[in-house]
């Protein structure tokens, strides 16, 4: 299917079909996690079978979930299972290749995401790219389909949304973003004690690698862009997970006058990981992205390309600086 299936196209495939694999892209982030776990949860309040299947696993700042105990790494063998959901993954590949194999005995793939670069690779697919996050578009789901919303589900959606809206700050936020969120506080949401868990309860290494990262920022000339990298010899010397700089790519957003900012990640198979995050649509950085195999959002996107780091660095940094010259600031 090229067009978005409705709710209750969707909601018709949940009731008939008793098992489900629920799976999300590697590196996993909060909207990621949160939305497996939300998903996975409600489907189970109404007795279905569910596994929650992650290529790399649980991140470990993302272990304090209800819940996130049933993230599991892909089994050998592939799981028996009628249904496969993909959430929050803009390109199928980006599921991981043994996370493909543990979910290729399914017979109907549903995809639900926001990246605007989702070619709706499912059976059944619904991809808003004006959604600030999947875990908004599941609540809008569960809510449609009048599922259950366990105290799983409901701090679940919470952390997805709260995470990729950088703690409701980033433009894509919606007035529907916040009375979702009203309505899981009166649903019970404790969510002072949520924040504390997502926002101010870092591992004291991720703070020596902001030190590193602070030693390598740059800025263009004219101030519009900065970036910083970081090199592999640095993960292994600070003995880095993956996580670990999840989100820190706002503090070179933050500067004033920068309207691009980048992150450039040296990986151990020799890649470049390409993170970047714009303040203005007129510098499209998932177009940019796509220029290298990558995408995401206008305003945060990817790419993963081959190295060595400096030859990447120059090629991204070019393109950048051609979209920001013909955004005429």
């Amino acid at each position: 299917m090229s067009e978005n299936s409705t709710f209750d196209q969707i909601g018709d495939l949940l009731r008939r079909h008793q098992s489900f694999v629920i799976l999300s892209h590697v590196r996993p982030d909060g909207d990621a996690i949160g939305s497996q776990i939300a998903l996975g949860f409600a489907l189970e309040a109404v007795g279905k079978s569910v596994r929650l299947i992650n290529e790399d696993g649980l991140p470990d700042n993302l272990a304090f979930m209800a819940g996130s105990d049933r993230i599991e790494t892909p089994p050998a063998d592939p799981v028996d299972c009628e249904v496969v959901i993909a959430l929050d993954t803009a390109t199928k590949p980006r599921l991981g290749d043994a996370a493909l194999h543990a979910a290729s005995a399914g017979k109907v793939w549903i995809n639900i995401d926001h990246h605007v670069s989702n070619p709706r690779y499912g059976d059944f697919n619904y991809i808003d790219s004006t959604s600030p996050a999947t875990g908004q578009i599941l609540y809008e789901l569960i809510t449609a389909l009048d599922l259950p919303c366990p105290a799983e589900t409901r701090d679940a959606i919470y952390v997805a949304v709260s995470t990729d809206t950088g703690s409701f700050q980033y433009p894509s936020t919606t007035a529907k973003t916040y009375e979702m969120a009203a309505e899981l506080i009166k649903r019970g949401l404790d969510v002072g004690k949520i924040n504390e868990l997502i926002y101010d309860n870092h591992p004291f290494r991720r703070v020596e690698l902001m030190r590193a990262l602070l030693n390598t920022l740059e800025r263009s000339a004219d101030g519009r862009v900065a970036w910083w990298q970081m090199l592999d010899q640095t993960r292994v010397d600070l003995e880095l997970r993956p996580e670990d700089s999840e989100g820190l790519i706002d503090i070179v957003r933050a500067i004033r006058g920068v309207q691009v900012a980048v992150f450039f990640e040296e990986l151990p198979d020799g890649k470049i990981r390409v993170s970047m995050r714009s303040k203005d649509r007129r510098v499209d950085v998932c177009k940019i992205g796509q220029e290298f195999g990558g995408g995401g959002h206008a305003l945060a996107a990817g790419i993963r390309m081959k190295g060595p780091l400096e030859e990447a660095k120059a090629l991204v940094l070019a393109a950048i600086d051609r979209s920001v010259k013909a955004a005429n600031f």
